[in-house]
């Protein structure tokens, strides 16, 4: 899949998801540095993830920006929405993604609902199964969303692998009491 150009996206939103502190134990002591989880998105239904590690805070969040601006990609989202209910996975965690009435709201944990709010989902009920690991959280979460695809274009696929098959719009509708006859074929019985 090719890369995303940044430059077309306009103004990225970005949210740190989580700060871990990591010693590295040497002759004279412990050596700290930490790690950042980063989510960077549009708001329009691209979304990335990243990790940064570096011995001070800032630096560490700034490499995670740059991996997550790296692995942006676009996922079916529309008007704050998602068409389907899908279960993401990811090593021991599940994330259950459900469409929600217009008005509900992002429901979901800290670490799923960064994913989602950069991504520009508006409506939305979740649940976190299994480990709740920040790293595989967000992963999961990415899982459920790149199953998605939009109904018109499962439609379309649907009808691509039926060779002979008019497209919908041109199928004539069938007018309330009108019956098709089973085999056209078939002259039709005689009267007794």
């Amino acid at each position: 899949m090719a890369r995303i150009n940044l430059n077309s996206l306009g103004e990225l939103k970005e949210q740190v998801v989580h700060i871990n502190r990591v010693a590295k134990v040497v002759k004279g002591g412990k050596r700290f540095g930490f790690t950042a989880l980063v989510t960077v998105g549009d708001g329009n239904g691209h979304v990335g993830i990243g990790k940064g590690k570096a011995r001070e805070v800032s630096e560490a969040i700034r490499k995670a920006n740059e991996d997550a601006k790296k692995s942006l990609k676009k996922y079916s989202v529309v008007d704050g929405k998602i068409p389907y209910m899908v279960m993401g996975k990811y090593g021991a965690s599940e994330v259950v993604l459900r469409p929600a009435a217009t008005g509900t709201g992002v429901i979901a944990g800290n670490v799923v609902r960064s994913v989602l709010e950069v991504c520009g989902v508006t409506d939305i009920l979740t649940k976190s199964l299994g480990s709740n690991n920040p790293h595989n959280l967000l992963k999961a979460t990415i899982d459920g969303l790149a199953q998605l695809r939009q109904p018109a274009d499962i439609l379309e696929e649907r009808n691509r692998g039926k060779a002979g098959a008019a497209p919908a719009s041109e199928a004539k509708p069938q007018t309330a009491g009108e019956t098709k006859p089973e085999n056209p074929a078939a002259e039709p019985p005689a009267a007794v």
